[in-house]
């Protein structure tokens, strides 16, 4: 018999209380996160807020000539589409799933609605200073950093954001999700994975040596990790 997906393995989810927790329960719908869905458009109005389980979502500028950047990313640890109960609405930002899985929804209304709620809304204003440290300090690294560094950021980022220690990701997605040239990212890749730190092949990066890859990036992974650690612990009493 087949297991029914747990809401639960969304962190955010998780930490509501049991009370908010039944009551978004029917609200709460499954759904697919394959590679490359656009979970919303730049400019769009949202229709839901999406709380990944197995899947992660990356949030990236797009330029009027096309080209993109990674501002953040988003997974069991989150909710993309935080414009909602920000009162935007809208963002120019572009929500991409960047690595298949699963995820749960909520609509627009509801989401709205629960945010008047002081324990929901104390929640999803600590994840949202959380996702703003992480886009200031992505901007920051972007600028001063070199690119072995934001790769091995971007690694580790992804990890946390997932189970196990594979992602399935092409050269060329992570090349637009840094905003560099695919060359450079072959480079780099190759570089981690004659260290053993790595294995790449035909899409799927695993990681060997994760304490390596700590040690060879720069201070902005740790200054992200601190503070989601710190606005979301792991028994959050809201």
């Amino acid at each position: 018999m087949a297991v029914s997906p747990d809401p639960r393995k969304n962190e955010l989810l998780a930490a509501l209380p049991d009370a908010e927790f039944q009551r978004w329960l029917p609200q709460l719908e499954r759904v697919d996160m394959p590679l490359g869905q656009v979970v919303y458009e730049s400019g769009s109005t949202l229709s839901h807020v999406y709380f990944p389980t197995t899947s992660i979502v990356s949030l990236l500028y797009v330029m009027e000539n096309g080209a993109s950047a990674e501002i953040a990313v988003v997974g069991h640890e989150g909710v993309v589409g935080i414009s909602l109960f920000m009162g935007g609405e809208s963002t120019p930002s572009r929500g991409v799933v960047q690595s298949a899985g699963e995820g749960f929804r909520l609509p627009a209304n509801v989401i709205k609605e629960e945010f008047k709620h002081a324990p929901v809304l104390h929640l999803l204003l600590r994840y949202t200073q959380a996702l703003i440290t992480q886009m200031a300090q992505t901007a920051a690294c972007n600028r001063h950093h070199s690119l072995d560094q934001q790769l091995c950021r971007w690694l580790l980022l992804s990890l946390d954001r997932l189970q196990g220690n594979e992602l399935v990701m092409t050269q060329e997605l992570i090349a637009n999700m840094l905003g560099v040239r695919r060359e450079g990212v072959n480079e780099g890749a190759t570089k981690l994975q004659n260290l053993g730190m790595i294995r790449y092949s035909r899409g799927r990066i695993t990681v060997l040596d994760r304490p390596g890859l700590e040690k060879r990036t720069c201070e902005c992974y740790a200054v992200v990790k601190k503070e989601y650690d710190r606005l979301l612990p792991e028994n959050m009493a809201i």
